[in-house]
């Protein structure tokens, strides 16, 4: 069943089910990134000429004792070729 309360074009709604082409995505765009450890909670898409991804991850800088935080992570997954990382915005408590 399609939700009709979306408009063409946007990201779907969060959930917390995060499919496999999505992990994929995740995992090609963090392949090299070090300093801060992000675990995906939830996820929203938009399907464009390839697929942005929203990811609502818990953030843990990697040094001892270090915070955890909320984050909202930007992918963008090209039709050909690996996912990058477009934003990460660190959000308030």
């Amino acid at each position: 069943m399609s939700n009709t309360n979306l408009a063409l074009g946007a990201y779907g709604p969060f959930a917390c089910n995060i499919d496999q082409p999505a992990k994929v995505a995740f995992s090609e765009a963090f392949e090299h990134f070090k300093g801060v450890k992000y675990e995906p909670v939830a996820v929203a898409s938009q399907v464009v000429s390839g697929t942005n991804y929203a990811f609502f991850c818990n953030a843990t800088p990697v040094y001892p004792g270090a915070t955890t935080y909320p984050a909202m992570v930007s992918i963008y997954k090209p039709l050909d070729g690996n996912a990058g990382i477009t934003n990460i915005e660190r959000l308030p408590y």
